[in-house]
């Protein structure tokens, strides 16, 4: 017998799709004035958070796959907003550090990105706004990482 499907305004997968555009919506419309990407915007903000890392843990906390990660920095690099070096003892590992035109991006956003934050807490409520990203920090395999 087979079983069942939920309904598809039921279906997780569908509605984290959904939710996520319409999360991703006024940061897509914050960026269109900066010429970054989503995933450009992304590394820069991990880069100003945590600072200076190699590679790998960067594509990691930006969630993206590393040779993706590998053209986004090379972009950044040559726009001027982000540093590349190599390890001195294993070249093949790469340090990756946000130029001060790069911060000058998050600077100048921040206060915008700020507000975006707090209209989808205002949506939710405070609570289930921090619920939220626990929760989905469950179904986040790397989230026990960081």
């Amino acid at each position: 017998m087979t079983k069942k499907l939920p309904s598809t305004t039921r279906s997780l997968p569908i509605a984290l799709i959904r939710a996520r555009e319409g999360v991703m919506a006024p940061i897509r419309h914050m960026l269109s004035e900066t010429g970054l990407t989503e995933q450009q915007w992304r590394v820069l903000r991990v880069l100003a958070e945590q600072g200076v890392m190699d590679a790998k843990t960067l594509a990691d906390r930006s969630s993206l796959l590393f040779p993706s990660l590998t053209r986004i920095t090379s972009t950044l690099r040559d726009k001027g907003l982000v540093t590349q070096k190599r390890d001195d003892q294993d070249r093949r590992r790469q340090f990756v550090a946000i130029a001060p035109a790069g911060q000058q991006i998050i600077d100048d956003h921040s206060a915008n990105a700020a507000e975006i934050v707090e209209s989808f807490k205002a949506t939710l409520g405070a609570d289930n706004y921090d619920t939220l990203l626990d929760l989905l920090a469950l179904l986040d395999p790397g989230q026990q990482d960081q």
